[in-house]
């Protein structure tokens, strides 16, 4: 029984470093704030290198810091990134080619959002929830929440008004790299 422990435990210890490191790489770690709590994000530039850069600098800048989420479906995805509020708008950055994977969309992966065109990816992101998976190989995959779910499952949807305005949504708070994190 003492044998079959120890071995267990010379697994764990030979496995947890290595998901630790992983997590733990503050250059590719996004801490977003919003009312609710933090939600840390695992950047992958591994899948999406070009769209890891454009979120990195754009989060560098403060470009998140105070924007809404424009788009939340219930059971599906929240989303943000658009400085307008509409679901129309972009930073000044160019657009990004798409990096499409065979990567499964899952509950707490992070998402470019996108026009028709599939090279139109800018600024605008998305966390699922639930039912994602039909978005694989159709969207960009450049993160995944590593913790944090709960205070994203508490997003809300703010009220559509006439002029594509969101009125009273949760917003992002601040949004930071964890290597810049004060």
């Amino acid at each position: 029984m003492k044998l079959l422990l120890a071995a267990g435990a010379l697994v764990l210890a030979g496995l947890v470093p290595a998901a630790a490191q992983q997590a733990a790489d503050p250059q590719n770690t996004v801490f977003l704030d919003t009312k609710d709590g933090r939600v840390t994000i695992r950047l992958r530039p591994d899948l999406a290198p070009k769209h890891v850069e454009q979120i990195k600098a754009l989060t560098k800048r403060g470009f998140y810091d105070g924007v809404v989420f424009h788009r939340v479906i219930d059971g599906f995805m929240a989303q943000t990134g658009d400085p307008t509020g509409t679901g129309t708008g972009k930073s000044d950055l160019p657009n990004i080619p798409a990096e499409f994977t065979k990567t499964q969309f899952k509950r707490g992966s992070v998402g470019m959002a996108r026009s028709q065109s599939p090279d139109s990816a800018n600024s605008q992101f998305f966390i699922c929830y639930e039912g994602c998976g039909p978005l694989t190989g159709q969207y960009t995959l450049f993160g995944e929440v590593v913790s944090g779910m709960d205070v994203v499952d508490k997003i809300k949807k703010g009220n559509q008004a006439a002029n594509g305005m969101v009125s009273n949504p949760d917003k992002i708070v601040k949004m930071q790299l964890a290597a810049d994190a004060k």
